[in-house]
């Protein structure tokens, strides 16, 4: 199964992404993690990564495009897998593997992502970047969600409940699903 989560920086995504991975026994590949991790390198692409995460701006897509594709491939993920943090604009999109069979998007307030945010205290989360961030959400990430609509793969979540009450709602929407799967299969 391939799922992603999606929603606007301290919505709670990658909390409801990392447990769903894990209920699912599936990969959790955090698009963040791999370009903070790529980050270290000391090569060009690093410098664009690192140069574009402290300003809060998207790394350039190709980079993040070819980030994703090296980590797909490895074998752990050939079963499926939970991506959180891709696409976030309509290039990447287009870089998106196939095959996606659930898309949760978890929403909050703007209000709610920035207090969470500034809560955790990481280094990069500055009220500014913050700001910036959740802007670059609405303007590049959202627009996706008509997509995904079409698709028929979205999945509408709360985000602004607890952590259980969400993977709980998660949950029953993901197993609601493969029921009806399962009895469209049978009905043939």
């Amino acid at each position: 199964m391939k799922i992603i989560v999606i929603g606007p920086q301290g919505s709670g995504k990658s909390t409801q992404a990392k447990m769903l991975a894990e209920k699912l026994s599936l990969p959790y590949v955090e698009m963040g993690h791999l370009l903070r991790e790529k980050s270290a390198d000391t090569d060009t692409q690093a410098g664009k990564i690192r140069q574009a995460l402290e300003v809060g701006n998207l790394v350039p897509d190709q980079i993040t495009i070819q980030t994703l594709h090296q980590r797909l491939e490895k074998s752990d993920c050939k079963n499926g897998f939970v991506l959180d943090g891709y696409p976030r604009n309509y290039v990447q999109l287009e870089g998106l593997p196939p095959g996606i069979n659930k898309v949760f998007y978890i929403h909050v307030p703007d209000d709610v992502a920035i207090k969470r945010l500034i809560a955790r205290g990481r280094h990069d989360d500055s009220l500014n970047i913050i700001t910036r961030r959740l802007e670059l959400f609405h303007r590049e990430t959202e627009p996706l969600l008509a997509y995904f609509r079409q698709e028929k793969i979205t999945e509408e979540v709360d985000g602004g409940r607890n952590v259980e009450e969400i993977h709980q709602d998660v949950m029953s929407r993901l197993k609601k699903k493969q029921s009806i799967s399962t009895n469209e299969k049978n009905k043939k």
